[in-house]
């Protein structure tokens, strides 16, 4: 995966890694069969699902042990340290889904309101989607345009399910800020509308959401490949396929010792999170990931 530039702006990053938050993710609890780490993988990427599960609106207290918003901007600026080191990826990558959605909006003649990116360790506090610890795993919150990772937990994900490569953690950032570009166009309140409306369809209507904000991942990747942005290979390519499968519905269901439910799935099957994400990639075409497109 190449960059064009080793230029990192860390000005849309809320660093808040060493602020420890009481009473955060006790949502947990309770949760049972999936096993913690079936469960984060049922909902990772589930910015536009729906995580309270995972998620408390309970009031609670937050403690600094560290001071946060370090300047990444000059520690991430070489392709060394964009190479080897989680949050200078990650936040080049933000950077870049930046670039192509700004220039994909004024091409249309709109501004692009960008998205905020937090990190944090082991808890969180959200401006109006609550508080999670990191078993949430990378979420999106509509109410504060904000995506969240913990790398720590991130790193902890690819390693034991077999998400490899950096083009797999651009896939995860890219998929996030899919959620942002739905949130932003209407698209996600439509759909919160419509599950309020029809319960009995709300899996359906969540595992549409996971799809297109995969498609737009896809959509991106293309984009930056073409504009020199993000330039891949074909095996970066299969590492954002592999990381789309890994995180289908009934391949978590099976591996959590569950029987595979359609009616279940919130996200989509692995064949369908890599035929989405794909039909992004092909395309370039954010117009290919309207439902029923």
């Amino acid at each position: 995966m190449r960059f064009d530039d080793s230029r990192v702006d860390s000005s849309r990053l809320d660093d808040r890694r060493g602020t420890r938050i009481s009473g955060a993710g006790a949502g947990i609890g309770g949760l049972g069969g999936l096993g913690l780490i079936g469960v984060v993988l049922w909902l990772i990427f589930g910015g536009g699902g729906d995580p309270s599960a995972l998620l408390t609106q309970d009031s609670i207290s937050s403690t600094t042990t560290a001071s946060s918003g370090q300047n990444l901007s000059v520690t991430c600026a070489s392709a060394e340290a964009l190479e080897n080191r989680s949050e200078c990826l990650v936040l080049k990558v933000f950077n870049e889904t930046d670039e192509v959605w700004g220039d994909f909006f004024a091409a249309q003649g709109q501004a692009y309101p960008e998205p905020t990116l937090v990190y944090f360790s082991d808890s969180v506090r959200t401006q109006g989607c609550g508080s999670a610890s990191a078993a949430a795993g990378p979420f999106y919150c509509p109410a504060d345009r904000s995506v969240y990772l913990d790398l720590d937990f991130l790193a902890q994900l690819q390693q034991q399910y077999g998400l490899p490569g950096n083009y797999a953690t651009a896939y995860i950032v890219a998929h996030e800020v899919g959620h942002h570009i739905q949130n932003i166009t209407g698209i996600e309140s439509q759909v919160r509308a419509q599950q309020q409306r029809n319960p009995s369809r709300a899996n359906e209507y969540s595992v549409a959401l996971e799809l297109q904000a995969d498609c737009l991942a896809g959509v991106w990747g293309r984009r930056a490949n073409d504009g020199g942005n993000v330039v891949i290979s074909p095996t970066e390519y299969q590492q954002a396929i592999t990381a789309a499968a890994a995180v289908g519905d009934d391949r978590i269901m099976a591996g959590s010792g569950l029987r595979v439910n359609p009616e279940a799935f919130t996200h989509g099957s692995s064949a369908q999170r890599q035929e989405w994400f794909t039909k992004g990639f092909q395309s370039g075409d954010p117009a290919s990931c309207n439902f029923g497109a």
